[in-house]
């Protein structure tokens, strides 16, 4: 029986200095030129090993077509020539267990998001897990997850500029704005935000100069981080976790620590919501952290609507009271909601966090009333007068369930707005993280109007706007 594979490329070759950097920025014309030059290929014989068609390979080589930056054909080209993923940017890991990430053996490396198929929430817990080590550490922390290299399936990208402009980094940075002002107004869109992470990363291979390219980085990071979040909310665990975890390699890149302990911060929430408390408070731990290399003067502080340094350390500590609580932690939940009350209160221009939602969600969990009561009615008088109708629903939903949980006469009526407000949201965290408890508590109170609210409050819930 013969053997139809093609000979294989000396590894030796790979080894070049001259051949790292052509495959490290990703530069397939040189390195067809020089697999022509040194080991004898021919443009048919390129194609047989890439899947490509001849005409294509000579369109590369020509420069008549635009840089290669699909990770799915990268992945062929890689494999096509026996070429290790980690020389080009594709993996962290190199199979004997050698880590190329950040700070490693190939900083000139570069990393491509897609979104992936065949990833485990699981993996993604753990690739975000060992993120968080190396943000802190610039290394992998033992016991600290494990990083795992994400499959990609990405569509044929459309031909882009030859070279990036601070244009591209102002247009990246508008998009995110906006789709995070649409978030907090109605909800998020995880599909609009996935494909604006698909566009925005394909920038991130075409070159420009040093300081544009960070600033581009940043500004992906940052898109990233929109992105997650509008699956988090949208109830799509794994989408939200890739999403924060390409975030976090490009803000390593960049050396923003503000988006890396966002980044961390939100994930370890989610994380914490998802059933796993354990690894999300390694999640947020990680985040305070990293909270304190934010420069007192970066850049984020005098834009509005964007956490300062501190609000990002208190959002943490809050969230990990939440993750300690879960524990059976509840003196040292209690430390940490009482801490991060201490290090920040929002103020008018903050409109994306709330302290006191976390301490009214804790206290009505321990059965508290009195004191769920006064957290939650001051997260109602928080969000009156500002444009974010998400947090102003939660805030709704849980003054409801605490008077309606007590007896409270006002407690159907409030519980009947809030389950209104929810209709016009989409967010599936709202309706199974917040509308969901209301709807048993308004099930365990006597009469038929509570009844009724709470069959009202399952249908909104069984229909994922």
């Amino acid at each position: 029986m013969s053997d139809d594979r093609p000979d294989p490329i000396d590894p030796v070759l790979y080894r070049r200095d001259d051949l790292r950097r052509v495959l490290a920025g990703w530069d397939i014309a040189a390195l067809y030129r020089f697999l022509n030059d040194h080991a004898g290929l021919t443009q048919r014989e390129i194609a047989a090993r890439t899947g490509q068609t001849q005409s294509e390979v000579a369109e590369i080589l020509a420069g008549r077509r635009g840089p290669v930056v699909s990770h799915r054909v990268l992945r062929r080209i890689a494999g096509g020539f026996d070429i290790p993923p980690e020389m080009m940017g594709l993996s962290w890991w190199s199979p004997d267990g050698t880590y190329h990430g950040p700070d490693g053996a190939y900083p000139e490396g570069v990393t491509v998001a897609n979104t992936p198929e065949g990833v485990s929430a699981e993996m993604l817990r753990r690739h975000v897990l060992a993120l968080g080590g190396v943000t802190l550490a610039g290394q992998p922390v033992k016991q600290l997850g494990e990083l795992l290299e994400l499959p990609p399936a990405a569509p044929e990208p459309v031909p882009l500029s030859a070279r990036i402009f601070q244009v591209h980094v102002v247009k990246v940075r508008g998009l995110t704005q906006r789709l995070r002002d649409l978030s907090r107004a109605h909800g998020s869109d995880p599909e609009v935000s996935s494909a604006a992470v698909r566009w925005a990363q394909r920038l991130l291979g075409v070159p420009g100069t040093e300081p544009v390219t960070r600033a581009l980085q940043v500004a992906v990071a940052e898109l990233q981080i929109q992105a997650g979040f509008a699956g988090f909310d949208a109830g799509l665990y794994k989408r939200a976790m890739y999403h924060w975890a390409r975030a976090l390699e490009l803000a390593t890149q960049a050396g923003d620590a503000y988006l890396q302990a966002r980044a961390l911060g939100l994930a370890g929430i989610a994380t914490v919501e998802h059933g796993h408390p354990g690894d999300g408070l390694k999640m947020l731990q990680c985040a305070q952290v990293k909270s304190w290399d934010i420069p007192p003067g970066h850049e984020r502080v005098a834009v509005v609507g964007v956490l300062p340094p501190a609000a990002v350390e208190a959002c943490a500590l809050a969230d990990s009271a939440t993750a300690l609580d879960l524990l059976g932690e509840r003196a040292a939940a209690d430390r940490a909601l009482a801490k991060s009350r201490q290090l920040w209160t929002p103020g008018r221009t903050d409109p994306s966090s709330d302290l006191n939602q976390v301490g009214a969600r804790l206290q009505l969990a321990r059965g508290r009333l009195d004191t769920a009561e006064q957290y939650a009615a001051a997260s109602v008088r928080r969000w009156e007068g500002i444009s974010n109708q998400r947090a102003r629903t939660y805030a709704g939903i849980l003054l409801a369930t605490v008077h309606v949980r007590a007896g409270e006469r006002d407690g159907l009526q409030l519980a009947h707005a809030a389950i209104t407000q929810v209709t016009k949201l989409s967010s599936v965290r709202a309706r199974q993280q917040y509308l969901a408890p209301l709807a048993v508590t308004l099930e365990a109170r006597p009469g038929n109007d509570a009844k009724q609210l709470a069959r009202m409050a399952h249908q909104v819930i069984a229909t994922q706007a």
